[in-house]
């Protein structure tokens, strides 16, 4: 009997990993480490409407945050927007500041979970976490639904700025907790997404009547730390938000919270919101949205509004280093929505008006610039040796990185990009305005 036991026991071990669900985890916005690389092969290059289109799915409501994958599920928000009365839509406008003809606005709104089955692209459910029910406006080019959810060990944790946060069990699909205490006046919608960083989950709240970063216990959703922008801002409230979201960087000094707010960039202690070192940005920056990116000591980070500054900042320093830190900056066609994305030795930028420029990360010297055409807002991907551009008109540029400017393909999909690409196994995971994609060959 003994002398049969490996044998049924890998026998076993065989049918468990057969029958074990393939695990394709995107769990963040821009991917495992947050800066839009993704550690595959065997992507397409070429797609359509119809071609390698593995399925498309309609998509309930409205919402730009990106997929984020695990176990075979693909998880998004979405918000669903009860109309409203032309009477009761200027009642609600009534004395706000700045274009209020850039703003949308909704009766009330259910805010929702959406889980896609990863090999089908089947809805599995569509969950209400959160309703509101006189919302603020959003820009146009936002939805009440923008930041990436996060995704761990099945739990789905969700933000949606001033109107709370919620974790979801992934199995059960019922709330856990909600923390709703957090409040700011975005003016233009919630926008920034949160990061886990050990026992917590951080976000930054940088509305026009306060400005702060904070961080929640993950498991019970309290409280755990919140520190207020230290830096000088503009007296004018609209000149105060920021959309951004912060990264996690390890350094000699220990691990740094990166975090982009109006007119400063800031650095904390993750695990107790203590501020180690700040930098102005040396002109006018807000409603920052592009997530920062790391490597070679710096920290590089677009400024957004007025005219966007890109800056590369080392991260060794304590207290004010703006005179002292800054390594490079340039203000021609810089990105006020796409974050960055850092290859070796180069980093590549595209504006929102579609213009993709290759800097020396080094130095800053500016190695190429294309007009790609279209505009932008989601963020570019570096996936299995090459740069995916998605732009607001359904197209998605593919080129070679490098010091030369190298086309590989130009796709097109029916609708808009306004998420961020995500990707399982050797397909990628795309969400338009309307739809779910899973493209593969």
């Amino acid at each position: 009997m003994i002398r049969f036991l490996p044998l049924a026991f890998a026998s076993l071990l065989v049918t468990l990993f057969t029958h074990a669900p393939a695990r394709a985890d995107w769990p963040q916005f821009r991917g495992p480490d947050g800066q839009g690389h993704a550690e595959v092969t065997g992507l397409p290059l070429k797609w359509s409407e119809s071609q390698n289109v593995a399925w498309k799915t309609p998509l309930p409501g409205r919402g730009w945050s990106s997929p984020v994958i695990e176990d075979g599920r693909i998880w998004m928000t979405a918000a669903i927007e009860e109309p409203i009365s032309e009477e009761e839509r200027k009642r609600r406008l009534e004395g706000l500041e700045g274009n209020v003809d850039s703003l949308a606005l909704a009766g009330a709104v259910s805010l929702r979970v959406l889980c896609v089955d990863l090999e089908s692209g089947k809805l599995l459910k569509d969950t209400e976490v959160l309703r509101v029910d006189e919302p603020e406006p959003v820009h146009t080019l936002n939805s009440y639904a923008s930041p990436t959810p996060i995704v761990e060990r099945g739990r789905l944790y969700c933000h949606f700025g001033t109107y709370g946060t919620i974790c979801l069990d992934t199995q059960t699909h019922k709330v856990l907790w909600k923390n709703s205490e957090l409040n700011i006046d975005h003016q233009n919608g919630p926008g920034s997404s949160p990061i886990l960083w050990g026992e917590l989950i951080i976000f930054h709240c940088d509305g026009m009547d306060l400005q702060y970063i904070a961080a929640l216990d993950k498991q019970t959703g309290k409280l755990a730390w919140k520190t207020d922008r230290s830096g000088k801002m503009d007296e004018k409230p609209p000149l105060k938000k920021a959309y951004c979201t912060p990264l996690v960087v390890d350094s000699k000094q220990g691990p740094q919270l990166i975090s982009p707010a109006a007119d400063w960039l800031y650095s904390y202690d993750p695990a107790t919101g203590k501020e180690l070192w700040r930098a102005g940005y040396g002109k006018l920056g807000f409603s920052t949205v592009p997530r920062p990116v790391a490597g070679h000591g710096m920290v590089y980070i677009c400024t957004s509004f007025m005219q966007s500054r890109l800056l590369a900042v080392r991260y060794d320093g304590q207290g004010d280093v703006t005179d002292t830190h800054v390594a490079w900056h340039s203000d021609r066609q810089i990105p006020k929505m796409p974050s960055p994305l850092l290859v070796g030795d180069e980093l590549y930028v595209v504006s929102d008006s579609g213009i993709a420029t290759c800097f020396d990360a080094h130095t800053g010297e500016e190695l190429w610039r294309e007009r790609l055409g279209g505009n932008y807002s989601a963020s570019p991907l570096l996936a299995d040796g090459r740069i995916y551009f998605f732009s607001r008109e359904g197209d998605t540029t593919v080129i070679r990185p490098g010091k030369q400017f190298e086309l590989l393909a130009a796709n097109h999909l029916d609708g808009q990009f306004m998420a961020s690409a995500a990707i399982a196994g050797k397909g990628l995971i795309l969400r338009t305005d309307g739809h779910l994609y899973r493209i593969e060959d």
